[in-house]
């Protein structure tokens, strides 16, 4: 009886100690802590040490994007994972089908608040559409990040702070990298000649931010060699410009956006720039423009030769066309670390602390540089 009492009592120290060893496990996308001390992002910025990690709790983030298709979405989901991770939190992230499924996005976000998390990320398709969204939100006392194009004129103190590329100056970028290519061309020009900016649509802050950026840093430049510019094109683009309107100038600044956000559309209106005699230049404002670009030029041949292709964002098909030399640059925005620099901004929120907009910044990029660490990084398939 007491070798029987003995062996009871020594399984149930053996099961102790194994529950013990083991813990609990706690769920979601990104809940659990680093078994490291620190680790780093794609950005090189260090992230917060374990025991911050495990101070965190059962804090949930959740990042609603304008999309999650695309290469740029996944690189965004990347660093926001890592830095899940290395803070000890949980992350949801969901993006719509497309950029232009305004309605599905509101469904997210509305999904979002239901699940009261401690924090939202936000990069808005349409604002206004998104009000009563963001309205419940702040109710709710759920701090809002914005990020990538951001969420702008959002209902006064919902939004605490965004992390971002500053789009008017990576379109002021693009501007004072492409001027250089095209100086001489429009310097020795007989009759007026034709830049193009291809833009993905005339609604959201990021796209029009950044193709502002161009048009008016461009203007600039080729105004202060003695030419004239005008602007034609999109309406939207068109009145906000700071260039005279029309069609009749040294330079023409040619506006397209699609009707909808379809990659056959922007394709379309490539071709339709490339096809005109007077075309020296074509600057596509995002990924899905500069893939439109590449494709609207596979059977024409113009690109690298007859006109001169600027991009901005990354993707196969952009760096193959740098490398190959259909493009001659491109501008990269930092989207791992847009990623990651909300998910960092959405704790420190959560908790209570004062969070400030942060530049997640952007660099130009040619054939001669692309391999360079700090451009490499951010360059994604």
């Amino acid at each position: 009886m007491k070798r029987n009492v003995l062996g009871i009592l020594l399984s149930t120290a053996m099961i102790a100690t194994a529950l013990a060893g083991c813990g609990s496990k706690a769920t979601g996308s990104s809940s659990a802590a680093p078994a490291v001390t620190e680790a780093k992002t794609s950005e090189g910025t260090q992230a917060p040490a374990a025991t911050e990690a495990a101070s965190n709790g059962d804090m949930t983030v959740y990042l609603v994007a304008k999309g999650f298709q695309s290469q740029y979405w996944q690189a965004v989901y990347k660093g926001a994972q890592n830095a899940a991770k290395g803070l000890g939190v949980r992350l949801e992230f969901q993006g719509p089908d497309s950029e232009s499924d305004i309605a599905q996005q509101v469904q997210m976000v509305n999904n979002a608040v239901q699940m009261q998390p401690n924090a939202i990320g936000l990069a808005a398709l349409d604002v206004s559409a998104l009000n009563d969204s963001i309205k419940e939100a702040q109710d709710a006392n759920i701090p809002i990040i914005g990020f990538d194009s951001g969420v702008p004129n959002a209902p006064a103190g919902s939004v605490v702070a965004n992390a971002a590329t500053d789009n008017y100056k990576a379109g002021e970028v693009a501007a004072e990298n492409t001027y250089p290519l095209v100086k001489d061309i429009i310097s020795k020009a007989t009759g007026s000649v034709r830049i193009g900016v291809l833009n993905q649509d005339a609604t959201s802050e990021s796209i029009i931010s950044r193709g502002l950026g161009f048009i008016n840093k461009i203007t600039e430049l080729i105004e202060a060699d003695g030419k004239s510019v005008c602007v034609t094109g999109n309406e939207k683009f068109v009145s906000d410009a700071k260039a005279d309107k029309g069609d009749s100038a040294d330079v023409i600044l040619d506006v397209a956006v699609p009707a909808k956000v379809e990659a056959s559309l922007m394709t379309t209106d490539a071709q339709t720039i490339l096809n005109k005699d007077d075309t020296i230049c074509i600057f596509a404002s995002n990924q899905k423009t500069g893939e439109g670009l590449i494709t609207g030029d596979e059977n024409l041949g113009r690109l690298g030769k007859e006109v001169i292709g600027v991009a901005f964002d990354s993707g196969t098909m952009i760096k193959d066309a740098v490398k190959d030399g259909r493009l001659a640059g491109a501008v990269t925005q930092a989207p791992v670390e847009i990623g990651y620099q909300t998910v960092e901004l959405a704790v420190k929120a959560a908790k209570g602390e004062a969070v400030t907009d942060v530049d997640t910044g952007c660099k130009w990029y040619t054939v001669d540089n692309m391999d360079n660490e700090e451009i490499i990084q951010n360059l994604y398939d």
